[in-house]
């Protein structure tokens, strides 16, 4: 049975702040601390954390959603690409980030902490605020 998660975060940017940070090769790989090769152009192929992770675009509303196919090299090769919903709302002075991860092998829940270590926590480094990610 395919595996669904959501995480949530808030940081102190506005939301086309981190909607062109995520969809740019040298700001994503800056926020992460990471190499990413990233396209803010529906249909385009992305591949992050030095080819660790890589998908496909397939919508984008500037500011506010990107939809993508999304896989790790852990992946059986046989197994489909999972789906990856990242939206984006105003909430405060910034921007609530929620993540909806969904279509993932039976033991995709280990992406969910990834999501927070290896994705949140760099990115209040980046954006200079203190973590305080909300599971869903």
């Amino acid at each position: 049975m395919p595996v669904k998660f959501e995480v949530s975060d808030v940081f102190p940017v506005s939301m086309k702040a981190l909607y062109t940070a995520w969809l740019s090769s040298d700001e994503h790989s800056l926020m992460t601390g990471s190499p990413a090769k990233v396209s803010d152009q529906v249909g385009e192929c992305f591949e992050a954390w030095d080819g660790y992770i890589e998908g496909k675009n397939l919508e984008l509303e500037p500011y506010s959603c990107i939809l993508q196919l999304w896989r790790t090299s852990e992946f059986e090769e046989s197994a489909p690409d999972s789906f990856l919903e990242i939206h984006l709302e105003p909430e405060g002075a910034g921007t609530r980030l929620t993540i909806q991860h969904s279509n993932l092998p039976e033991d995709g829940m280990q992406y969910k902490q990834g999501w927070i270590d290896s994705y949140f926590a760099p990115m209040h480094a980046y954006f200079g605020s203190d973590s305080d990610t909300e599971d869903f």
